[in-house]
This record gives C-alpha cells, structure tokens and sequence, in this order.
C-alpha cells in the first residue's frame, strides 16, 4: 500500500503487518510500543498514521490533548528526518537515550524523561520459576491458588476466545469506575487482540477452572532477545490467579528469549508498586524531545 508524503498520512491497516514487521526485525527496538501489534490495536485513540518524510517511514500520533507527535523513525535518514518534524513544532515520543545520543542535536531542544512510560524489563526465566526468597509471597499466592482450585493451562486460541472475553468484560464490569480514564481503550484494545490473535502474531496462555477462562495473557516476540506481554487479564476475585498465569506465560512461551518487557505503568501508583514487586533488572527509559 502506498504511504503519502508528508503532510500527509493515512491509517495503520492490516495490510501493513509485513512491512513493519521487517522494519522492527532491523531495528530490533527494546520500547513496547515498537510492534505492529501494538500499533495497529492503540491506533485510535493515539490517532497513529503513517507517512514519508523523504525516505524515512514515521508513525504519527496524536496526544490526548491534541497534540501532534511522532514516533522515532523507522527506516531512512533518521536523523535528518527527526530534526525536520520537530522544527514543524511536532514531539518525539517515545524515544530511546542510544536514539537521542545518535541523532539528535541538542542545541535548541527540550529533552524530558517520560517516567511514566518506562517500560520494566525482567529475567523471563526468573518469572517462570519464581525461585528464591525475593518471589516468595508470588510463590505462596501462586500455591494458595493451585491448592484450591483444580484447573488446567492451555495456549491460547479460537475455542477459548469467548471465554476470554466474558472474563474481559467482568474484569471491566469491576474495574472500570476504579481506575484510570483510559482504561476503556485498553479493554477495547484488548478484544480485539483475543478476536484477531492468529493475524497479529500474538501468542497466549489461559487458565481455565471448571472450563472457565480466568485468566490469560497475550504477548509476542519484541526482539531476538526480548518478549513482550501486552495483555494479561484475571478473575479479581481469585487470589493467587493472576501470579499463575504470569508465571505460565513465561514458562511456555518465548522460551528461547533472555528477557521479558511488561510495558510501562503510566503512572498509576498500584501498577507501578505491582511492576516494581517482580524485580525487573531494567526500566527502559524513554524520552520526549521538542524545539524550545
């Protein structure tokens, strides 16, 4: 499919799954936001477009408040490209210190941290095995949960998709007055991850209790060394189930990868305290630059 230049752009569409898997495979990027999965199933409410600047391939995106902003470069003269947009007045999001330090000249620009989007990288093979004294209340919540309900892990697929999305709609039927004013495009998002699984290259697990899904995760390959969980969902209600199937997504997928990427917290303080308890060995910055 055709990509206008810029000022132009069009929507991110399926068809563009192979294109960008290419790219990534080449940039091998460490930031969560950089899969087509990820893309595709936020690209409404972050507005995200494609267009040309010159030879360089940019995802645009637009802020909750209405600005505009764009994404590191994906292909091109990166460089060249990222000091073009932000003269335009448009922010880089979501950008790595290594991209910063080779492209960008600082004179001129305002460079922020963007604490709440870090993204909390972890030992995949720890979280499998939940070994040692610093996972010991995970271990006992995983084995209080096991030693009273019978249930069964599974990979995820289509014979468990309305189960999934039954527990989805529960866990938002709970949570939805509790937390955050975006957490109807995740839910959104999420179903369409659990609907079009197979087309985006997502793989999962489920925890099934009498036949009833009630928990699963859903993840991909980030990098050669990296997975990431995009989704995990589970009974609130059931002490001990959401550490399982944590753990199993970690034990049965992606077994040939270091680390683990478990997204960022955006700045809630529970989801922090809960990314921070499973010991990650690494919070991947991310920067926001604009012209000053």
């Amino acid at each position: 499919m055709n990509i206008p230049p810029y000022p132009d752009a069009r929507d991110l569409g399926l068809a563009d799954k192979r294109l960008l898997d290419d790219l990534f495979s080449r940039i091998q990027p460490r930031v969560s936001e950089f899969t087509f999965a990820n893309l595709y199933l936020f690209r409404v409410p972050h507005a995200y477009r494609l267009t040309m600047v010159g030879d360089s391939l940019v995802v645009l995106g637009r802020g909750y408040g209405g600005e505009e902003y764009f994404l590191p470069p994906l292909s091109g003269e990166k460089g060249r490209t990222l000091h073009f947009l932000l003269a335009k007045g448009l922010t880089l999001a979501v950008a790595e210190g290594e991209f910063i330090e080779e492209y960008l000249d600082r004179e001129g620009m305002e460079i922020i941290e963007d604490r709440d989007n870090f993204d909390y990288l972890y030992l995949r093979q720890e979280l499998a095995e939940l070994a040692g004294n610093r996972f010991h209340k995970k271990k006992n919540r995983v084995n209080y949960f096991t030693g009273r309900y019978g249930h069964v892990v599974e990979l995820y697929g289509r014979n468990h998709l309305a189960g999934a999305m039954a527990l989805l709609e529960e866990w938002f039927r709970v949570r939805g007055e509790m937390e955050s004013p975006s957490i109807a495009q995740e839910v959104a998002a999420t179903r369409e991850a659990l609907e079009l699984a197979g087309d985006l290259g997502l793989a999962g697990v489920v925890v099934l209790v009498e036949g009833v899904v009630q928990a699963f995760a859903l993840g991909e390959r980030l990098n050669e060394t990296t997975s990431v969980c995009h989704f995990e969902k589970s009974d609130p209600f059931l002490e001990g189930v959401s550490q399982l199937v944590d753990r199993e997504f970690n034990r049965l997928l992606f077994t040939d990868c270091r680390f683990v990427n478990r997204e960022q917290d955006l700045g809630e303080p529970g989801l922090r305290a809960a990314k921070l308890s499973y010991h990650p060995v690494e919070l991947v910055k991310k920067f926001r630059v604009r012209r000053v």
